[in-house]
């Protein structure tokens, strides 16, 4: 079987303009759930998956793609966590535009969504790195995320000795380490149909916290 043989038939369900919420963050919160409580989740599948696109810092103007974790999710932003002085951090601060998607086959959908991002409050930082367990703290508070490193050793023993510096003691939150908040201004929703005639719908609105207007959109 070559790759252009490769498909699947999507069967899982469809949508319907008049069942659908006003607000797209309602929306993704109802499939978000339904994803999570899902019997059949395999136990490697991270819900909370997204892709991450920005542009690149340089003036090549190249688009950047990894993923990240979604870590929290309020009524009108999405927020992720990182090394602000990372390639991300970087593109972020001179390109706050970014788009986010996420990919969920098990239920034959996925979410685009694009928006502004900007760094949480130190509060909200300290509060996730405060949460986190005391070996991700560490990895974070040594690694210079994105930099070329010679030897695995140096992390290592890094993480060594801060831990044996704050033993018995939390490790404080970096400086140069916290949260972004990803307020969209686009959310587009997918869900995978029989004979490729998927169901699409676009939400967008003109300015930030305005109304939001939708839209169908062919497959």
């Amino acid at each position: 079987m070559t790759i252009h043989d490769l498909r699947r038939n999507y069967t899982f369900g469809s949508l319907v303009r008049n069942e659908l919420p006003c607000n797209p963050m309602e929306f993704f919160e109802l499939w978000f759930s339904q994803l999570r409580n899902s019997i059949d989740l395999p136990a490697w599948f991270e819900v909370n998956a997204m892709t991450l696109s920005t542009t690149a810092a340089d003036n090549t103007g190249r688009s950047c793609s990894r993923i990240v974790l979604l870590k929290q999710l309020e009524k009108d932003r999405f927020l992720f966590f990182t090394n602000y002085d990372s390639a991300k951090g970087r593109q972020i601060a001179k390109q706050p535009r970014v788009a986010l998607h996420f990919f969920w086959p098990l239920l034959d959908r996925q979410v685009r969504i694009e928006g502004l991002a900007s760094k949480t409050s130190d509060e909200v930082s300290d509060n996730y790195f405060a949460s986190r367990p005391r070996s991700s703290q560490l990895g974070a508070a040594v690694s210079p995320q994105s930099s070329i490193i010679h030897d695995e050793a140096q992390l290592e023993l890094a993480i060594e000795d801060l831990d044996q510096k704050y033993a018995g003691r939390p490790i404080p939150r970096p400086d140069n380490w916290g949260g972004y908040q990803v307020v969209p201004d686009m959310m587009e929703f997918w869900q995978g149909k029989p004979s490729r005639l998927h169901d699409r719908f676009r939400y967008e609105r003109a300015i930030q916290y305005g109304d939001w207007t939708i839209s169908r959109l062919a497959p």
